[in-house]
């Protein structure tokens, strides 16, 4: 009777902590926001105002922007090192159309999307018809390209003085809220829909999962992969479209170092660099991580050297987290 009653106990002590970790995994990038923020709170009373609060939707927004593109790659264990080259080329090209062309806003923002799908599909096209051995090299490859261009067509002359309606994303607002969060919350509802809904979406886990077993049951790989990076190009282009809406100005510099952000923010989010794991919201806590942690170091004066390598640090922790999650997994 009393193994029974032992056996019994270990079950239900081996169920909760099974519930336990579940949860953490589920939720843990979410409990890190709100311990961050409870932190921040206590330690600067500016903090947990509405002006900061809507400042920090308006910082996360361009970077959130582009993580959610970048999920896509890494969600196939591949990566995109070209979007912040991406986004400057986008801009350079939206002002030179809208502006020195005289064509119009509508054109450059249509240029400045197409330029960015353009590169996308050029970055899926060099990763599945070269067969390049990892989007790195590609990535890296076009990331220079990329942002030698941008400097070229205007000899690395900014361009300022944008009409209205390609401000409007960056500038407006909806009462407290940038109108640029509100994107942000429409484009990622899309995402979730797109990722969990579709038959593209289940393939681009799959190719995560196990990319070889995925091409022997049927799917086409090579076609997934060049929406992935098309898909990752496009959003670098609305990411360059909502920061010249809050500066009014293209620089051929901008986006520098911005695919680092939104690496961190994906992988912060609970996503793998293994390929096949990720979610959609988890991605948007890990860009108000990286927002809010921003934030808050500034409220509290610290330098931006000592910033990034704050950055740094969080990154290194959360691949570390990631590296520890697999090695559980394969020993399960």
């Amino acid at each position: 009777m009393s193994e029974l009653t032992e056996s019994v106990e270990s079950v239900k002590s081996q169920g909760k902590e099974q519930f336990w970790k579940k949860l953490i995994s589920k939720f843990g990038s979410l409990l890190a926001l709100i311990i961050l923020m409870i932190v921040l709170t206590i330690m600067s009373d500016r903090f947990l105002t509405v002006n900061n609060l809507t400042n920090i939707a308006r910082q996360s927004s361009i970077n959130a922007l582009l993580a959610i593109g970048m999920l896509l790659p890494i969600l196939t264990a591949g990566i995109d090192l070209s979007v912040g080259s991406i986004l400057a080329l986008s801009i350079m090209i939206m002002g030179v159309v809208s502006i020195n062309l005289q064509m119009g806003p509508v054109v450059g923002i249509i240029a400045c999307l197409a330029i960015g799908a353009g590169f996308g599909l050029l970055n899926g096209l060099l990763l599945t018809k070269l067969r390049l051995p990892h989007p790195f090299i590609s990535t890296l490859g076009t990331m220079n390209i990329a942002r030698g261009i941008a400097l070229i067509i205007t000899g690395a002359a900014p361009i300022a003085g944008f009409p209205y309606m390609i401000q409007f994303l960056g500038s407006e607002f909806a009462g407290p809220i940038p109108i640029s969060f509100l994107l942000v919350i429409v484009v990622y509802t899309l995402f979730h829909i797109f990722l969990t809904r579709s038959q593209t979406g289940r393939y681009i886990y799959a190719i995560g999962g196990n990319k070889e077993a995925a091409r022997l049951s049927g799917i086409n790989v090579d076609r997934v992969l060049i929406i992935v990076y098309t898909i990752s190009g496009f959003m670098a282009g609305l990411a360059g479209l909502v920061l010249v809406g809050r500066v009014n100005s293209a620089f051929p510099l901008a986006g520098l170092t911005y695919e680092l952000d939104a690496i961190a923010a994906v992988i912060i989010g609970g996503a793998s660099f293994f390929g096949g794991v990720g979610t959609v919201w988890g991605t948007l806590i890990g860009a108000l991580i990286i927002a809010v942690l921003r934030n808050g170091l500034n409220l509290l004066n610290v330098s931006a050297d000592f910033q990034m390598t704050v950055i740094g640090l969080v990154i290194i922790a959360a691949v570390y987290v990631d590296v520890l999650r697999q090695r559980k997994s394969k020993s399960n």
